[in-house]
């Protein structure tokens, strides 16, 4: 299975649309996971219409209508591996032993929020949770570049794991 992997889209509060690059993904992905903060409902929307399969969250900067859409945590069995999707995991500091200890039956939790790439594993009892947060593909904060993630998972293996980083946007007439 191809995963795409998103979060902190902010539409249209940080960019008017989503990148090119990455609609163009969506139909070559088996699955979207998207980590919460899409701040519109017309995202949901196109992606629900695009996406082969949609895992959703909403996350702190959702409003009333995508909550009622969406869980705060969602799970999903993926080629042999239980992922879960959730907005925050608090401080950086500590993430990996309160996600484990919050989440022991996953095998992988993508996260959102921080805007920070970020890819570890938790010790457990079962080896080790992935955790990964792919960024954002249209707000970059203090990070060099906007990025998402893409993934492949067969026979319950996660591989393939590839941050990518988005060119920079430039206002209309400047480069």
């Amino acid at each position: 299975m191809r995963l795409l992997l998103i979060s902190d889209t902010h539409l249209p509060k940080r960019a008017k649309a989503l990148p090119e690059e990455l609609l163009g993904r969506i139909a070559r992905a088996d699955a979207v996971i998207h980590a919460g903060d899409w701040v519109d409902a017309a995202t949901l929307d196109l992606l629900e219409a695009r996406a082969a399969r949609l895992i959703g969250v909403y996350g702190n900067n959702d409003g009333p209508a995508l909550r009622r859409r969406l869980p705060e945590v969602a799970r999903a069995e993926l080629g042999g591996l239980r992922f879960g999707v959730v907005h925050e995991t608090g401080p950086a500091q500590g993430r990996e032993r309160r996600c484990a200890g919050r989440f022991p039956d996953l095998d992988v939790l993508v996260f959102g929020h921080s805007h920070i790439p970020w890819d570890s594993t938790a010790a457990t009892a079962g080896g080790g949770m992935r955790l990964l947060n792919p960024g954002s593909p249209t707000d970059r904060r203090r990070q060099p570049y906007c990025t998402y993630m893409t993934a492949e998972v067969a026979d319950g293996t996660l591989s393939e794991v590839t941050l990518h980083r988005l060119p920079h946007r430039h206002p209309a007439g400047r480069r």
